[in-house]
């Protein structure tokens, strides 16, 4: 699928068609908000399951895992971050999805020290503050590798959970004072220049040779137009998978500009073309106006796209500086909006954030899975005191009849009623899984990870190594 470079040159940033055919849809589920994840833990604020600030398939072991962000206090109270990995029943002959079940809980930590979602404090001090956003596994030696807001930056765990490594964040994404290069990781005071708050590596992705991850931002450097949200170019950051260094950044164009405008994942194919996750805020959500909702998946090629590490990007406007090319916008791959659950009052989420290339169907197509994120079905006042969010999704607009009780409690509450109905027809925001079914021939360009040579590798291809000598293992995968 990739354009003749011709053909690139031509259409330029917003190269948009609809010569393929559209993924179609085949089900989704709702997942019940209350679910509790295997942690222990028994409260929103220790044990809440978090879906799904991303999602990921690992072809080479058959597991897929879903990402938990910084906690449902945003970034004011404790918590242990976190992934869960979890399983589905997959049709093999349809794709479509149910029984979902989470598996294994895995906390992020550094030492004996959890990497915790509150926010940095002092502010000019990362330490332990994390706020994960972005997951894949590195096909090279199974680590996972997970994209942060804060820094922004990004880790490297072994399969415990336990740090590595952090990769060199590029200092021109750092959220700082270009004066004084004082930075401030946990809000935007102070700041003129890198990242906007709570605007970091929101994606990732991996090359399938494991050489290279793509880091995300979710919208425009302070100084690039993110400040008066103007800006409509976003960053792609490369880094080597080997050395932790960022070698090249692309300046990605968002369709439209504003507050709520965004990208929220992105997933490789192979080396030069991506699925691009953009945004906005509107839709069902703890916080959101209903509004038009605008959710949508872009095939992008970064094959004729300039490396911008050293370059400015515009504050406002479409046009790149003179002699550079944006990342090329293939086409419109996906719209997240055309299908909705009877479970939401066939209403579209407002955080669609998890995209994943999953398994090899009967016919030789793939499944493509989508999540969202529901922010734990938790809200917070100026106080920071928390309130679980009850909705009624039949209604026209559900926020604006929501229920909103202390943690834990049917009774005390606030909004539409001052308790929640014994008859079930308020819930907790769910998290929603989608199901896709897409061509062989529109992921023509599609090269699944690829371990490594060796022992790793061996083992996942279902040999093992006994006394130097590879023999075939006889238990499944």
């Amino acid at each position: 699928m990739r354009l003749h470079p011709l053909v690139a040159a031509l259409c330029g940033a917003l190269c948009i068609s609809a010569a393929h055919a559209a993924p179609s849809f085949v089900n989704g589920i709702a997942i019940p908000g209350e679910l509790l994840d295997l942690s222990g833990g028994t409260s929103v604020n220790d044990g809440r399951v978090g879906f799904f600030s991303d999602i990921y398939y690992d072809p080479n072991r058959n597991e897929w895992w879903g990402l938990s962000d910084r906690g449902p206090g945003g970034g004011t109270l404790s918590y242990d971050t976190r992934v869960q990995k979890f399983a589905l029943d997959i049709d093999p002959t349809t794709g479509a999805i149910s029984n979902f079940r989470i598996t294994q809980t895995v906390k992020f930590a550094s030492g004996a020290n959890t990497l915790n979602g509150i926010a940095p404090n002092p502010s000019n001090v990362l330490g332990l503050a994390f706020d994960p956003e972005g997951f894949v596994v590195n096909p090279k030696n199974g680590h996972f590798l997970v994209s942060d807001e804060y820094g922004p930056s990004l880790y490297e765990f072994d399969r415990s959970g336990q740090l590595i490594r952090m990769f060199t964040t590029p200092p021109n994404i750092v959220p700082r004072n270009a004066a004084t290069g004082t930075p401030n990781f946990g809000g935007d005071a102070g700041n003129d220049a890198g990242k906007r708050n709570n605007r970091g590596l929101e994606g990732l992705a991996i090359t399938p040779d494991g050489n290279y991850a793509f880091a995300m931002l979710q919208s425009p450097t302070l100084e690039e137009g993110g400040a008066a949200q103007s800006g409509s170019f976003s960053r792609i950051v490369k880094f080597d998978t080997n050395t932790g260094e960022a070698v090249a950044q692309y300046a990605y164009q968002m369709v439209r500009t504003g507050q709520g405008q965004g990208t929220s994942g992105i997933v490789a194919l192979n080396d030069t073309q991506f699925l691009v996750l953009e945004r906005n805020n509107r839709g069902v959500g703890v916080g959101a106006v209903l509004a038009t909702a605008d959710k949508s998946v872009y095939l992008v090629d970064i094959t004729q796209a300039d490396d911008v590490t050293g370059v400015a990007l515009p504050v406002s406007g479409t046009t790149m500086p003179q002699g550079y090319d944006a990342v090329t916008k293939v086409s419109k791959f996906l719209d997240l909006d055309a299908d909705t659950l009877a479970a939401l009052g066939g209403k579209s989420p407002e955080k669609w954030e998890g995209l994943a290339i999953g398994p090899r169907l009967a016919d030789g197509s793939y499944l493509l899975l989508a999540g969202t994120d529901n922010d734990y079905s938790v809200t917070q006042n100026a106080g920071g005191e928390q309130f679980d969010v009850y909705f009624r999704f039949s209604d026209a607009d559900p926020f604006a009849t929501s229920i909103q009780c202390p943690l834990g409690a049917v009774t005390g509450c606030t909004g539409a009623a001052s308790e929640v109905p014994v008859d079930g027809s308020y819930k907790l925001l769910p998290g929603v899984l989608h199901a896709y079914k897409v061509s062989a021939q529109d992921l023509a360009g599609y090269t699944a990870p690829i371990p490594e040579p060796g022992t790793y590798g061996l083992l996942l291809a279902g040999l093992a190594v006994v006394g130097g000598v590879v023999r075939r293992r006889h238990s499944a995968r």
